[in-house]
């Protein structure tokens, strides 16, 4: 006679167990177990009933003093002392360490001796971003209290701010970013033959910027805002990745610089690590004739795009070139032209026929708002001359000129309107606002097109085009940091700490990057289901040690997808002394 245990698995992947009371008894000369009686589910067992009833036992059984007391009762109750998350942290210390990013900053930060580890403070840093974003101080509190970082004991809002300080140290000309990067391309295989580069700027939460040659900080200037907050000091962030999206290196400039500045320090900073043969993809904040120059040096090329309108003479050349359209995809098709002047570059007009349908039914509407608008200004100043004429006619008087000023204001609010007022124009002598129909010709022949020049001359017409079209990666990198990390609002002070805070999140983007493309989820996704992981710290008079909670099929998935070991069930045993 003995208990036995029986588990079945339920539709949604869990598992439940039962304990029954059986015995072995012998039928066709097989042995088969027959079950004396059903406790039930082994959650919902009652426990005191089962020791009462070995205490009944051992009273027939004579052991009175083995059954005094209850069943574990010489090691006592197990205690539940905390439960937290591991999964999602667990996972991206797996990665951290393939990618080789703990050595990488072990070598660059040195043999100093530090009181707390240096390394693993980054990492739960990075971790927070990831994970649940937060200060510096919330992100302390919660490496402690509210998520497993494996390895942390201890850590406090100093040493966060001395791990960050010492990343910039360690990141003089890129040096971390380069080891990092070249770890993880030798790791995942990466392709570099085409690096994407495009900048964007986040914002501080302060009502005014620094002064460049005063004590603060250099860096927070006001400038054109990509987060329409033109209110607010920012700074503007460079990012290069691969094709897979996978960043590469990150810059910081002062918020008022322009994007046609910096394109010499990134081609000078990726050519000293030695990449070979790059075509640096960029857009038409990039493209002026000096940019595209400095692009071409030393053997390096470039696949740029070319601003179609504000009366731009490539745009009416290579729209006056005959030629016929090479379908690519099913909603792009490309075209090389030849222009005066090539200097060694191509020309791709891409024609995007989806987008044309949608930029002429956006023209459109606009269109019919003007339209309404000044019907209903027309209609308001003849009412006004109408009531002005009748009062003078009742009074005997002689009518006067009905006032004009409200509906000259209403005309000014609809020229300058953001969206609308491109497509008026506004008569010499009268003054009055009508439709600009040579503007609207003029829009209507570039509906669904974009010029790319390249001076690539291996390249065909449609890598060129599917190239530029993976730019979105680097637009998606600077969505993904800006939502899922949280890169703004900025609340630091120093230069240093600006800079690894933008370090921070880049090295965040980088682990989710990698997990997000070796399972073939979205990494919010991720985080929630192994948010479900979760390490429970038991501790009684024999001493205390950590369980994992039971991992799911799917959880196991995602951890074997990215090549990172599981969480121990068991950890952290300690007795007493």
């Amino acid at each position: 006679m003995y208990l036995r245990k029986i588990q079945r698995r339920n539709k949604d992947g869990s598992v439940v167990r039962y304990l029954q009371l059986a015995h072995n008894r012998r039928k066709d000369g097989t042995t088969q177990a027959e079950v004396l009686v059903n406790f039930g589910r082994e959650d919902r067992l009652d426990v005191d009933g089962l020791r009462r009833l070995v205490a009944s036992i051992n009273r027939y059984l004579g052991d009175e003093d083995d059954a005094a007391a209850p069943l574990g009762a010489e090691a006592g109750p197990l205690t539940v002392e905390s439960s937290r998350p591991l999964g999602a942290g667990w996972l991206l210390d797996g990665l951290w360490r393939l990618l080789g990013i703990d050595t990488a900053l072990a070598s660059r930060i040195g043999g100093r001796k530090f009181r707390t580890d240096i390394e693993r403070t980054l990492f739960a840093l990075v971790a927070n971003r990831a994970i649940a974003p937060a200060s510096k101080l919330a992100a302390a509190d919660w490496a402690i209290f509210d998520q497993v970082i494996p390895g942390l004991q201890t850590l406090a809002e100093q040493h966060a701010y001395r791990a960050m300080d010492l990343l910039i140290e360690a990141d003089t000309q890129g040096a971390v970013q380069e080891a990092v990067f070249f770890s993880a391309a030798h790791l995942l295989n990466l392709e570099v033959d085409l690096v994407f580069f495009d900048t964007t700027s986040t914002y501080f939460e302060r009502d005014e910027a620094d002064d460049p040659d005063g004590e603060g900080s250099s860096l927070r200037q006001y400038g054109h805002s990509k987060d329409h907050r033109k209110d607010l000091p920012q700074i503007v962030i460079g990012l290069a990745v691969t094709r897979e999206g996978i960043p590469v290196r990150c810059w910081i400039w002062p918020g008022g610089t322009n994007d046609q500045t910096v394109i010499t320090e990134v081609k000078d900073g990726l050519r000293d690590w030695r990449l070979g043969r790059v075509v640096t993809v960029c857009d038409t904040g990039f493209s002026s004739e000096a940019n595209q120059a400095y692009l071409r040096r030393a053997g390096g090329h470039y696949i740029t795009g070319i601003k179609m309108r504000e009366g731009s003479n490539l745009a009416d050349q290579a729209l006056s070139r005959q030629g016929r359209y090479q379908q690519v995809r099913d909603n792009l098709r490309v075209k090389e032209v030849r222009l005066d002047g090539d200097d060694g570059r191509r020309w791709i007009i891409c024609h995007n026929p989806a987008e044309a349908e949608r930029d002429a039914a956006r023209r459109e509407d606009q269109l019919a708002a003007i339209r309404e608008e000044l019907g209903r200004i027309k209609a308001a100043r003849g009412a006004d001359a109408r009531k002005t004429k009748a009062k003078a006619v009742k009074d005997g008087k002689r009518p006067a000129a009905p006032s004009d000023t409200p509906h000259r204001k209403a005309e000014c609010a609809l020229r300058d309107h953001p969206a609308l007022g491109r497509w008026l124009k506004q008569h010499p002598t009268t003054g009055r606002l009508s439709i600009n129909t040579a503007k609207v010709a003029a829009e209507a022949r570039l509906d669904g097109k974009y010029l790319l020049a390249t001076s690539d001359p291996d390249l065909s017409a449609e890598d060129v085009a599917l190239g530029y079209k993976n730019l979105l990666e680097a637009e998606r990198a600077f969505r993904t940091m800006k939502s899922t990390l949280d890169l703004r609002p900025v609340y630091h002070r120093l230069d240093e700490r600006i800079r690894a805070h933008v370090l921070l999140c880049w090295l965040a983007l980088l682990l989710i990057r990698v997990a997000e493309r070796r399972t073939e989820w979205t990494w919010p996704k991720i985080a929630a289901e192994l948010g479900r992981i979760h390490q429970v710290t038991l501790s009684g008079p024999a001493g205390s040690l950590q369980q994992t909670t039971r991992l799911t099929d799917t959880q196991a998935k995602l951890f074997k997808d990215c090549g990172v070991s599981l969480p121990p069930k068991m950890s952290g045993l300690k007795t007493p002394e």
